[in-house]
């Protein structure tokens, strides 16, 4: 029989193989993430990121609304939050950037914070930038009627 750290240390070796060759799997597959900007951190080919562009419509409710401008150089970490500069409630009126959503306000529990909740600050997690880029993998969805173009 076999002791308990014993049988721990073989599942947790089963579970990285399998993380592994997952991970393999995919790499394998036919979709070349390298060549994503998200990925790359650079822009291939014709992708366009203008300085300044019109918002682009909500597909669905409660969508994140895109990003209109670049993003380049922006610096979000725990420390700073480059979007808030010009986004946070004490600096809006006067860059004329639109106010971070009171949601952002809000932690999981619906209790309202002095500041922005920890799970909403890191921006670049749900707000993307536009781009003229062409979609990695195909995607058939339909905005919801009235919603997007």
């Amino acid at each position: 029989m076999k002791s308990p750290v014993v049988k721990k240390t073989l599942v947790l070796w089963a579970a990285a193989l399998s993380l592994a060759f997952a991970g393999l799997a995919f790499a394998a597959g036919d979709v070349d993430l390298s060549q994503s900007p998200e990925v790359s951190a650079t822009a291939v080919g014709p992708i366009s990121t203008p300085k300044q562009q019109e918002r682009m419509a909500l597909n669905y409710v409660n969508q994140p609304p895109m990003i209109p401008h670049s993003v380049d150089g922006y610096q979000v970490s725990k420390n700073t939050n480059r979007c808030l500069q010009c986004h946070g409630v004490e600096h809006y009126r006067t860059t004329g950037a639109p106010r971070i959503s009171p949601t952002h306000f809000m932690d999981r529990d619906g209790w309202v914070l002095s500041d922005v909740a920890p799970r909403r600050y890191f921006c670049l997690q749900c707000h993307v930038p536009q781009t003229d880029a062409a979609p990695i993998v195909g995607n058939d969805f339909q905005p919801m009627p009235g919603f997007g173009r």
